[in-house]
């Protein structure tokens, strides 16, 4: 079993966006994903819940939580959103970077460009660790 995490600072856009569609492509079997933050959030931002529930995906009720070791001991990959010198890291995972615009207070037509560059990021992902 692969447990992935996609992690931001704030875990209340990209990493959120990132792991519901994970979790949402891969086979349950094969793959998991968590998203987290060095720095939650108090929610997830609300421009990010309209475009995650125009593809049919609920984020109302996800609530952002702290990258802790405890959280990560079983992960094995470890997927930051471009966030620079702010990005989380855990020893030990392998690590990428995705170097994806933050789209809290950004106009709709621009959260949903992040939001569909994040499912083809993550499609590729699973292609490329064989996940469906």
């Amino acid at each position: 079993m692969l447990k992935v995490i996609f992690a931001c600072v704030h875990n209340a856009g990209r990493s959120q966006m990132a792991a519901a569609f994970f979790n949402q492509l891969a086979d349950p079997q094969k793959a998991q994903a968590i998203s987290a933050g060095t720095e939650p959030g108090a929610r997830v931002h609300p421009e990010v819940q309209a475009v995650m529930q125009e593809v049919g995906i609920d984020l109302s009720n996800v609530k952002p939580q702290k990258l802790t070791e405890e959280l990560a001991k079983d992960a094995q990959l470890l997927i930051t959103m471009g966030c620079g010198d702010k990005c989380p890291y855990v020893p030990g995972l392998r690590r990428d970077d995705w170097p994806l615009q933050d789209p809290k207070g950004l106009p709709i037509e621009e959260v949903r460009k992040v939001r569909d560059e994040v499912k083809s990021r993550v499609q590729e992902l699973i292609r490329r660790e064989s996940l469906t």
